[in-house]
């Protein structure tokens, strides 16, 4: 697994049908939001695509709960990594269409990459933890 230094994105790795759909899914929102397609584009073509069954140990897939730290602040949080449609904060379902949650999309367990939060600010976030849904959950 590989660790990221400042500045340094890590590999990320996609599951094909998810790629698809979470271009699909970018082009149709361009307009709305385009600082979160713009960033997820960039993942998108910057990820290692794979088949599901080929997919390295503890990436995050659409469906997973994550937990994840803020170096910065130090504060964790888990969510579960949802489409828009089935997002709901109190739930703790984060949509990929926000930007921390384009930002987690294809991370490994114990990496960690620089993003933006909504407010501008950069952040450190590093993926602490990585459940996957069990098979057939995951809705699209």
């Amino acid at each position: 697994m590989s660790k990221s230094i400042a500045g340094e994105k890590p590999e990320i790795y996609l599951v094909d049908s998810e790629a698809d759909a979470l271009s699909e899914l970018a082009m149709a929102a361009e307009a709305s939001y385009p600082e979160v397609t713009k960033k997820l584009f960039e993942e998108i073509d910057r990820a290692i695509i794979h088949r599901r069954d080929d997919l390295p140990a503890h990436v995050v897939t659409m469906g997973s709960r994550v937990e994840f730290i803020d170096e910065g602040s130090g504060a964790s949080r888990t969510v579960e990594l949802v489409w828009p449609r089935q997002a709901n904060l109190e739930e703790n379902r984060l949509s990929v269409m926000t930007l921390v949650g384009a930002g987690l999309i294809g991370m490994q367990e114990g990496t960690s990459i620089e993003w933006p939060d909504r407010t501008g600010h950069v952040r450190r976030l590093r993926i602490a933890k990585v459940s996957q849904p069990v098979q057939g959950e995951e809705a699209a």
